[in-house]
């Protein structure tokens, strides 16, 4: 049975499979090793997708088998403020960094070897949030905020360091650009081809660091220039 690769998290993870798609390019690079299992809740906090986790995962392997590697990938939500037209969806940092601690905690109790791999959320283009809003702004003001973000961020990086899991600060890592917010943020959140690109590099990155390469993963049946074309069929008798 192949090895798979889970990808947790909201809507920039239930996109992931969409044109550009960082998740596309995953089950792209691995095509041939691994298949990309997508778990992805549009809208969903930590408080939320604890809530869910067991359900999400439930049927991902068969009895006895762990995926290679989940990635968990919120925070986007859990930072919108408080007090603006998402509201609903904030999760104060505090619960935000003991919600990821219990969704990984769940996922290394139920899959002891599979490599958990954390995501910040990405930075905030404001302008952007305000020229694509989610439904109605009375305020007039944008509902996430680069800081904020950059605050759950770091929050999520401080719980990876303490539990040794990997992490990918796309948060710091995009801002690395010249105008990162019209290339890599279509809406002020959510990513372009160049943001899922970016996401992509990354998450093979960790992968690599962890073991889990192209190079370390052995291909699904042989490969066609493994196969003898003067007889063919012996490739395939064991």
């Amino acid at each position: 049975m192949r090895p798979k690769l889970v990808l947790f998290g909201d809507s920039i993870t239930e996109e992931a499979f969409g044109d550009g798609g960082w998740g596309a390019a995953l089950a792209h690079h691995f095509s041939r090793t691994a298949d990309v299992v997508l778990r992805g809740y549009s809208g969903y906090n930590t408080r939320w997708a604890l809530r869910v986790v067991e359900r999400a995962m439930d049927g991902v392997c068969v009895e006895g088998k762990s995926p290679m590697a989940v990635t968990v990938f919120f925070g986007a939500n859990d930072a919108s403020l408080a007090d603006r037209s998402s509201g609903f969806q904030h999760v104060p940092l505090p619960e935000y960094q003991n919600n990821l601690r219990a969704i990984c905690s769940f996922l290394k109790h139920l899959w002891p070897s599979t490599v958990v791999i954390l995501i910040t959320p990405p930075p905030i283009d404001e302008d952007g949030r305000l020229r694509y809003p989610f439904g109605d702004n009375p305020s007039g003001l944008p509902e996430r905020t680069n800081v904020s973000a950059g605050a759950y961020a770091k929050a999520c990086i401080a719980v990876a360091n303490e539990s040794g899991i990997p992490v990918i600060d796309i948060w710091s890592k995009m801002q690395q650009f010249p105008n990162w917010e019209k290339i890599f943020l279509r809406d002020g959140l959510h990513l372009t081809a160049g943001g899922n690109r970016v996401l992509f590099e990354e998450v093979v990155e960790r992968l690599r660091n962890a073991g889990l390469s192209l190079e370390t993963l052995p291909a699904d049946l042989p490969l066609f220039y493994d196969i003898d074309p003067n007889d063919p069929l012996k490739s395939f008798s064991n």
